[in-house]
């Protein structure tokens, strides 16, 4: 019997692939595993029963990792489960951008009761009029599962698309269309393009990209849009841009007070992966990560361990192991089970920096006086057998 906690609401249609072997808790403390969406976890102190968390979405910077990997906690997210809502939304922010659609809006809203509303739309409509995407260079920074699902999108909408990821993913490649330009350096597209798009994660060097020299090397009257973080936009140097006419429009899904309000800002209120779609496939994708490895070991989509899969477990028992990646390790887990004659049917270790997973298949029955020797091991964070 499995016990998990929820920290967020999470889709029904999600927590409705849990069976009977497992259990809603009221609290987190007696949960294996917990399922989170925005809640704030850096100042939660964990059990040590907890196992696993799992993040309905791809951002985890609510989520302290560091501190979860040196307690033995993986930590999952969903990439890719939101993709298609927040890709939508680019497209749409791109056109809001292109069109001035929403000062459109805006001034029928104002003449509304204007007896002659249709005549003076005719001679008031030219101040929206905009232009259109098609025959446009868009530039896309992160080609991730975002990032792939938006340039692809432009190339069908006419555009000239250049991409521009120096870490791009087998994966991500083989769904790339052959049509977009790769770009060597991100100042490349900086140079090139009449939009820019970005879609990174919120790291130490990606932290205010967009700042004051990027801009300078920007065409002027580019859009900007920000739908990944909001920290990777320098606020200050984007609201300048705009107020000097530098930048066109910046379109965020990120509202802050230094941006909402400014003219040539499109601020839409983080509705990006907001879609009830978005929402039931994070928590499909969660819950199916989560009884994986609960009930298999297997770890697929971990943000703070290595990704690892030995299939479903079927005769004998999965013996798990949450280390440091430090020398010898295998040697002394394989050296404690060798003492007791315990034969390994089938093992894989995988390593992510400097923690490590190693998974055990063994025949025999495991004592409990094994996984004491094993949890001793210095460097072990925690041990778990998989009945």
């Amino acid at each position: 019997m499995y016990k998990y906690h929820c920290l967020n609401p999470i889709a029904q249609v999600g927590l409705e692939k849990f069976d009977e072997t497992y259990v809603k808790t009221e609290t987190p403390d007696e949960a294996d595993a917990i399922l989170v969406r925005s809640a704030g976890m850096h100042e939660m102190e964990f059990a040590k029963n907890l196992k696993a968390i799992a993040r309905a979405g791809a951002g985890v910077n609510n989520i302290p990792l560091d501190k979860c990997a040196d307690q033995g906690i993986v930590v999952f997210n969903t990439p890719g489960a939101n993709a298609n809502g927040v890709k939508e939304l680019v497209i749409a922010g791109m056109l809001l951008a292109a069109r001035d659609i929403v000062s459109g809006i805006g001034w029928v809203q104002e003449h509304e009761e204007d007896g002659d509303l249709a005549k003076a739309t005719e001679k008031a409509k030219k101040a929206f009029a905009g232009t259109e995407l098609a025959g446009k260079k868009l530039g896309v920074i992160g080609l991730g599962a975002i990032g792939v699902l938006v340039a692809n999108t432009a190339i069908h909408l006419g555009m000239e698309v250049y991409g521009y990821d120096p870490y791009v993913s087998v994966d991500s490649a083989w769904k790339l269309s052959r049509n977009i330009h790769h770009a060597k350096t991100v100042d490349e597209l900086y140079k090139e393009c009449d939009y820019l798009t970005i879609h990174v994660p919120a790291l130490p060097d990606t932290k205010g990209m967009i700042n004051k020299d990027a801009i300078r090397l920007m065409k002027k009257d580019v859009v900007v849009l920000n739908f990944a973080r909001d920290t990777l936009v320098d606020s200050e140097a984007m609201v300048d841009a705009l107020i000097a006419g530098n930048v066109k429009r910046y379109v965020t899904d990120f509202p802050t007070p230094e941006i909402a309000g400014v003219k040539g800002a499109i601020v839409i209120p983080h509705l990006g992966a907001s879609t009830e779609e978005s929402e039931d496939n994070c928590a499909k994708m969660a819950v199916q990560e989560l009884k994986d490895y609960l009930e298999n070991g297997n770890i697929t989509h971990s943000v703070n361990y290595p990704d690892c899969d030995m299939g479903v477990k079927e005769s004998g028992n999965r013996i798990t192991i949450l280390h440091k990646n430090i020398p010898n390790m295998i040697g002394q887990l394989t050296a404690v089970l060798a003492k007791e004659n315990m034969n390994i049917s089938l093992m894989t270790n995988k390593s992510r920096k400097e923690y490590a997973y190693t998974m055990i298949d063994v025949e025999a029955e495991v004592p409990m006086e094994v996984e004491e020797q094993l949890s001793a091991i210095d460097g072990v964070l925690k041990i778990r057998v998989i009945k």
